[in-house]
Formats: C-alpha cells, sequence, structure tokens
C-alpha cells in the first residue's frame, strides 16, 4: 500500500514539475519578447530625439528655430505612437502567454480530475464486490 501512494506522489511531483517548466518556460519567453519589443522602441525614440537635438544645437538664429521646431513637435508626436503601439503589442504578447498558461492549468486540472475519478471508480468497484461476497 506505501509503494502504491509513493508511486502516485512520486507522479504527482513528475507531473507538477513538468508543468511548472513548461510555465516557466512560456513566462520567459514573453519576459525576452516584451523586453525586446521595448528596448527596439525605446532605441528608435533616442535616436530620434538624439537627430532632433542634433539639428537644434545646430540652429544660430530665430528663423532657424521656426524651421526645426515643427520637426521637434512632428518626433514627439511619432516617439508617443511608437511608444503606444509598443505597449499595445506587449499587452498583446502578454495576453496569449497567460492564455497559454490558463490552457496549461485547464488541462491539468481535466486530468487530475478524470485521475480521481478513475480511482474513485475502482474503489467503489472493490467495495461493491467485497460487499457482494459477504
Amino acid at each position: 500500500m506505501y509503494q502504491q501512494i509513493n508511486e502516485q506522489f512520486t507522479a504527482a511531483s513528475r507531473q507538477f514539475a513538468d508543468t511548472a517548466a513548461q510555465v516557466n518556460r512560456l513566462a520567459l519567453d514573453n519576459a525576452e519578447k516584451v523586453f525586446g519589443l521595448q528596448l527596439a522602441a525605446i532605441e528608435q525614440n533616442v535616436n530620434a530625439a538624439f537627430t532632433f537635438w542634433g539639428e537644434l544645437a545646430n540652429t544660430r538664429d530665430f528663423d532657424g528655430l521656426k524651421t526645426v521646431w515643427p520637426k521637434g513637435v512632428q518626433v514627439a508626436r511619432e516617439n508617443l505612437e511608437r511608444t503606444i503601439s509598443t505597449s499595445q503589442e506587449v499587452f498583446g504578447a502578454t495576453v496569449k502567454t497567460n492564455e497559454a498558461i490558463g490552457q496549461i492549468a485547464k488541462g491539468q486540472i481535466e486530468a487530475a480530475t478524470a485521475a480521481a475519478t478513475e480511482q474513485a471508480k475502482t474503489v467503489a468497484e472493490k467495495v461493491v464486490k467485497a460487499a457482494a461476497k459477504k
């Protein structure tokens, strides 16, 4: 009897470890993707800002400032749009990852329920057979 309990515990532990590894892999993949998206957006924003600041530094008079100022507004608008777009991509990727993790959890719960039901049926059949013999 103890051996059967040990085997069940070992199987459950192995299944838990496998599931945890799958979830961790999904979470790490998502973190890597999110980090890459955000880093790319920051790089583009910084490059655009430094380009604008370079043009602004070369401006020597008020007329030059009038010319450069709309470019600065355009750069700020593009940076904001890029940031919002990246945030939406990050949110979408995270939602997909969480859905995948949810599916793994759902599958584990269904498998555990099926195993428990099968085990309960087996025990019930043994009890009925034992009662029928008496």
